[in-house]
């Protein structure tokens, strides 16, 4: 049997759309909101099995790793999260990079000697790397429209995989990658399914309108931090918004914090765009924290602990 697990998100989506273009296979897809990672825990594999993992933590997925390998399975492990010990094994195969200007679909582009680009350009803006995205898109001969056209693609990918649940998305992740795969190029995708399309932009469009109205908890030249509203259009802007923030004030640092399902904090971390790095290091400091240099999350956070948490991102970046 094979296995997809892959991460909701346009980085893990648009990863699993360029190998299934290059090796079409019917398997079974497991998934689901970008903040769902354990997903390999779901797996209970056979002799044989053969199993691709796209864009979710090693490190929090070890212990399920050294399961399927010990269940003889095959695995294919594509990532560019904090992997912790990689283990040495002649059924793993893997591809990890933790360069903040990579992600798990522009490996699998390098993989794949960049047979499907575009959909790696479009991951690539997706996962707020512009500057590497652009580069690759000149590379490509791309016009500014095209270029405008992926960017939007990608954020809005993005966008419709942060929720506490799949009832808080637009599309279910897999749904949409289905909705996307046969595709060749995202262009093809834009031009012929254009009611999924049109659903993604008009719900990332409306939900960031809302959230351009907030005002910090916290701010100053060094970090921002933003509390969202416990609303289902907050749960979802929440990554692209830190984002958006991040973009446009590239010296500071941003903390984007919601209501979680537990009565917690769910937080979102950027990094300055100009020093992509520290936001690992910060959110793996409290339980339930991980990530990337220079993105990452916490998810779950006493909410007495967040003037802690304040204090700690301030001081580190000041630092």
């Amino acid at each position: 049997m094979q296995y997809d697990v892959f991460n909701g998100d346009a980085d893990g989506i648009c990863a699993l759309i360029q190998l299934r273009l290059a090796e079409p296979v019917n398997s079974t897809l497991i998934t689901g909101v970008k903040r769902d990672i354990s997903l390999l825990e779901t797996v209970t594999a056979e002799p044989g099995d053969r199993i691709v993992v796209l864009d979710i933590s090693l490190e929090k997925n070890s212990a399920a790793l050294n399961a399927v390998l010990k269940q003889g399975a095959t695995v294919f492990y594509v990532d560019h999260h904090r992997p912790g010990e990689i283990p040495v094994h002649s059924n793993l195969t893997t591809l990890i990079d933790t360069d903040t200007n990579i992600c798990t679909s522009l490996l699998v582009d390098q993989h794949l000697q960049g047979r499907f680009r575009l959909w790696a350009i479009t991951a690539a803006f997706g996962d707020n790397l512009d500057a590497v995205a652009l580069k690759l898109a000149a590379d490509s001969h791309l016009s500014s429209e095209q270029i405008g056209q992926l960017k939007q693609l990608g954020v809005c990918i993005n966008y419709n995989s942060y929720g506490h649940s799949i009832e808080d998305l637009h599309l279910p992740p897999a749904q949409l990658y289905k909705e996307m795969v046969s595709y060749l190029s995202p262009f093809e995708f834009i031009a012929n399914n254009r009611l999924i399309h049109q659903t993604l932009i008009n719900g990332f469009e409306d939900d960031m309108n809302q959230a351009l109205q907030l005002k910090p908890e916290y701010s100053n030249e060094i970090i921002a931090v933003y509390v969202l509203p416990d609303e289902t259009w907050s749960r979802r802007i929440s990554g692209v918004f830190a984002n958006e923030l991040a973009n446009g004030t590239p010296n500071r640092a941003h903390a984007i914090v919601s209501l979680n399902e537990k009565g917690g904090y769910l937080v979102s971390v950027r990094a300055p765009i100009n020093n992509k790095s520290g936001a690992d290091e910060i959110c793996a400091a409290f339980p339930s924290g991980g990530g990337r240099k220079a993105a990452a999350g916490i998810n779950h956070l006493e909410k007495a602990s967040l003037p802690t948490f304040i204090k700690q991102f301030e001081s580190y970046y000041a630092n």
